[in-house]
């Protein structure tokens, strides 16, 4: 019996219930959506909805030229569904983890059987990398989904036991046009270079039989159909036409084909990319951080270096394991050459998976050595999770957690890396975190306890738990850090504020620094501050693009004058703002995470008693009237 054909249901439904538990339970809020990214791509697909531009994002009435669009109208597909909320914002992204895991599973169990098939679909269920990065609405968890559809399509059309290679082949080319519509050229260049890289290796490329299962000009045509349509669309839109410039500069528009193609896929490679509203991570920290994306699951990495790899690979097995290195090999010597972040090598996460599920089911010297390792590191980690419980239980937790952060001013140098916030925690900070400390100092003795007690081959129980319970954990430190982290008391504050007493908003610095505002409060336009930098800057020089930035003086005109404004502006930057217009010309109307909603005019109290307050209209899932801690009397 071939390993595709046993019955693995049962395991199939585990799979699915962690992944569930752990991705799609984080689509409700709170936490809220966060400002930067996550708020703004929900913003966008939001525009797309109301305006009916599906070719062209836009952010403020900017164009906002940077990504395909395929995520953006799968989140408004899910907005037209379910209406307009944070969680039909993160609802893709969710479902696309949970099939992911689901994807990963069932190569496994094709490629290995089902016990490997189990634990690969274990060990990215439970990734703290895939969790982390999941955590805003990028598109790259959806890339890797596409990307690891087509590696597995590639090796079943290939299968001389595939009754269909036909279908597959079709399925591989509508994979390859999905991932160019989520993330751009490199939705195609990963699976064709890892693919390409297999057909050499093995000298697959000779044969007729390899070109007849994956007829080159029929499956370019099918990606050309599925991928064209927009990109035409998107270029005659956004004119001029055709530019190849290999130079980027500020204020100099050419239109979105330069932009997509040159500055946004070769300028940025190279690192010469305008603007560089971008930084990049230090390449040892990108290679050796996936032992942190995967533990404890990493421990059990040596193990991989056991498994057989040959050029001549003449079962399943052998194949998925030739196709998994190089596909990993490829993606990761990639962005050792380029700028790179820590989530751009998702891409891999599969493959590292379905290589640690067969060492999984392994019994051996590094088997038993990771185990101890695994069950050491959960009970020292229990016991210095009690620790920060006992130190801080008497600490008084006034306001929110920002208070008790040490928060730094720069951000590219100190929030490059994603677990960049843990250096603003203090020591008084973990009051705050009492519950989910709580919570992983239980799911680090279950780890401990129940490695020690299982059998070898039961080991993955124990790690799944506490991983399961150490993921929820972190959902509910997410939420302490929900108004640090974004700005929702803000944008009911000023829903508020200004169905009462009308006025314009400004928003200090860059869009993204409140974003979660302009989506929460449905601003269609607000004043940026200073804002024509990073994302916004290139589109603000489009023909016809809205003037929405304000200079130091123009804004001060505009606070001196008689209409009301609003401004939204962190703690850091607010004595900047004092000396603009001074300090008695700034009235607060609420405040949350070290970030205030100021106006140039005192506040009317409101009658709280009254219909029309208790009758506002309640938006985004909203139930009740501002929360009174973020309100200023």
């Amino acid at each position: 019996m071939l390993p595709s054909e046993r019955p693995v249901w049962r395991d199939e439904l585990v799979v699915l219930a962690v992944a569930s538990i752990v991705f799609l339970s984080a689509c409700f809020a709170p936490p809220h959506l966060m400002d930067d990214v996550d708020a703004a791509q929900a913003q966008i697909a939001r525009t797309m909805l109301a305006t009916g531009d599906w070719v062209t994002p836009r952010l403020n009435g900017i164009a906002y030229l940077e990504k395909p669009p395929l995520k953006y109208w799968l989140i408004a597909l899910s907005f037209w569904i379910f209406g307009v909320s944070d969680w039909a914002a993160r609802l893709p992204i969710g479902l696309g983890a949970v099939a992911l895991c689901w994807l990963t599973f069932r190569m496994g169990v094709w490629a290995f059987g089902a016990r490997a098939g189990f634990h690969a679909g274990l060990v990215l269920a439970t990734s703290i990398g895939l969790f982390l990065f999941t955590r805003i609405l990028i598109a790259d968890v959806l890339l890797t989904l596409s990307l690891a559809l087509a590696m597995w399509s590639f090796l079943r059309a290939l299968d001389p036991a595939e009754r269909h290679p036909r279908r597959w082949a079709v399925l591989l080319a509508v994979c390859l046009a999905a991932g160019f519509l989520f993330k751009g050229f490199i939705g195609l260049v990963f699976p064709l270079a890892a693919m390409g890289l297999y057909a050499v290796c093995t000298g697959q490329w000779r044969q007729r039989d390899f070109w007849q299962r994956l007829p080159p000009v029929t499956l370019g045509l099918l990606v050309l159909g599925l991928t064209s349509p927009w990109f035409i669309a998107a270029t005659v839109a956004n004119p001029p036409w055709f530019d190849v410039a290999l130079t980027s500069e500020p204020g100099k528009y050419r239109g979105f084909f330069w932009f997509f193609v040159f500055n946004e896929h070769v300028l940025r490679f190279l690192g010469r990319r305008y603007p560089r509203d971008y930084n990049t991570v230090p390449r040892l920290w990108f290679w050796c951080s996936h032992l942190i994306w995967f533990f404890p699951w990493s421990l059990f990495l040596p193990g991989v270096a056991r498994l057989r790899l040959t050029r001549r690979p003449d079962d399943r097995a052998s194949r998925m394991t030739l196709l998994a290195v190089l596909w990993i090999g490829f993606v990761m010597l990639f962005f050792s050459f380029s700028t790179t972040q820590e989530y751009y090598s998702l891409p891999i996460y599969p493959a590292v998976a379905v290589l640690l599920g067969v060492v999984l089911t392994h019994d051996g010297r590094f088997q038993s050595v990771a185990r101890w390792l695994t069950g050491s590191l959960a009970a020292l980690a229990a016991l210095a999770a009690g620790a920060l419980i006992v130190l801080n239980w008497q600490t008084p937790t006034p306001g929110d957690i920002a208070q008790a952060l040490a928060k730094s001013t720069d951000v590219y140098a100190v929030y490059t890396l994603s677990l960049g916030h843990l250096g603003d925690l203090t020591l008084q900070s973990f009051a705050y975190l009492r519950p989910p400390l709580a919570l992983a100092t239980a799911a680090f003795l279950t780890g401990a306890v129940g490695v020690a007690l299982v059998r070898a081959g039961w080991v993955w129980l124990p790690v799944t738990v506490m991983l399961t319970l150490l993921l929820v954990a972190a959902r509910l430190a997410m939420v302490t850090f929900d108004p640090y982290l974004g700005s929702y008391p803000l944008a009911q504050a000023l829903i508020a504020a200004r169905q009462h007493q009308p006025g314009q908003v400004v928003v200090d610095n860059q869009y993204y620094a409140f974003s979660s505002v302009f989506f929460y409060a449905d601003l269609r336009h607000a004043w940026l501050l200073n804002g024509r930098v990073t994302n916004l800057e290139y589109g603000s020089y489009a023909p016809g693009a809205p003037q929405v930035f304000l200079d130091d003086e123009g804004f001060v005109a505009l606070w001196r004058g008689a209409e009301r404004v609003y401004l939204l502006v962190e703690d850091v930057h607010l004595p900047r703002i004092e000396t603009l217009v001074g300090a008695t010309a700034l009235h607060t109307i609420a405040s949350s995470g070290g970030k205030f909603l100021l106006c140039n005019q005192p506040k009317v109290q409101q009658n709280l008693a009254s219909p029309a307050y208790k009758n506002q209209p309640k938006v985004l899932g909203y139930m009740g009237p501002v929360p009174s801690c973020a309100i200023v009397q």
